[in-house]
């Protein structure tokens, strides 16, 4: 005799199975770079969303036996795409601009264990634009939590548009319009920027103290994960952290928080200056640095990254 449990489909054999969300909700060709497992509306523009960090990552590597801060960043800028497409209606293929993001983390809750972190992530959304009846844009604030404690804290602001527009708005700009890309440039020391391996560098020294260009690589499996018109904010923000682990000659360097803020699109045809100056002291004992990217003249992006204290 032929059981229900015979013939029923095996998801409903398994209800408890976890896999990702799918990866076109949060712009990622490889499956292995989708970082969110779920997500349960709760409210109008309240949220849960669940994430899983592996132990070990080809680019957001661990650093001091922690998970890399940035995976925060990603998560955070996953879920915002994650819940504009799959709660806010926003079709598919259209094109996201990232305003602002910023995040925190309290390093004693990244530290990796014997099994991925699994991660329960609180989203509220404000600030809720919309046009004829259509998402454009909203600003969110997200609190991760791993085994009930806070391990990160965040924010971001993005506006959406659609396919057509883009097109008008980046008409003539990048390898899409016709322009060819900046030749790839030679890396600065991987040590001096925080990273291991050459091919992970995003800077490229100028010959003079805390200047570099912008390096882009497109053939990068992670940084660059599918074909685009123009530098991903997440290539900024390793920017940002490589110009900060310098200037502080710190090389396993793990920032405490980063704030970003991006005013325009950097371009994969003009070189990109990237700049980084210490801020003050502050009382705490963390230090800050401010690292800004320039191109054509106009400012492209400014980061202001926290380095936990050191012992004294």
């Amino acid at each position: 005799m032929t059981t229900r449990a015979a013939i029923a489909p095996p998801l409903f054999r398994f209800p408890s199975l976890t896999t990702t969300v799918p990866k076109e909700f949060v712009h990622r060709s490889a499956v292995a770079e989708v970082m969110l497992t779920d997500w349960r509306r709760k409210s109008d523009s309240d949220f849960e969303v669940t994430a899983q960090w592996p132990r070990g990552h080809s680019f957001f590597s661990s650093i001091d036996d922690r998970h890399d801060p940035l995976l925060v960043a990603e998560t955070i800028r996953q879920a915002g795409t994650l819940l504009a497409h799959a709660e806010f209606g926003v079709p598919l293929g259209h094109q996201f601009l990232m305003w602002d993001l910023d995040f925190a983390v309290e390093p004693d809750q990244l530290l990796v264990g014997g099994v991925p972190a699994a991660l329960d992530i609180d989203i509220t959304c404000t600030d809720i634009r919309r046009r004829g009846g259509h998402l454009t844009g909203m600003h969110y604030r997200a609190v991760i939590r791993r085994d009930g404690r806070t391990a990160a804290t965040g924010s971001a602001t993005y506006t959406c548009t659609t396919p057509a527009v883009y097109r008008r708005l980046r008409a003539g700009r990048g390898v899409v319009g016709g322009r060819a890309a900046l030749a790839l440039t030679a890396p600065a020391s991987p040590q001096s920027v925080g990273r291991t391996s050459p091919k992970d560098v995003v800077l490229t020294p100028l010959g003079k103290p805390s200047s570099w260009q912008l390096r882009a690589d497109t053939r990068h499996p992670v940084l660059f994960d599918h074909p685009v018109d123009h530098v991903p904010g997440m290539v900024l923000l390793e920017a940002a952290r490589q110009a900060a682990a310098a200037v502080l000659e710190r090389p396993a360097f793990s920032p405490s928080a980063i704030s970003s803020r991006f005013s325009r699109y950097a371009e994969l045809d003009s070189p990109c200056m990237i700049g980084a100056r210490r801020l003050p002291d502050t009382d705490d004992g963390t230090e800050q640095v401010l690292v800004t990217g320039h191109q054509e003249g106009e400012a492209v992006f400014s980061s202001t990254v926290v380095a936990p204290a050191t012992a004294r």
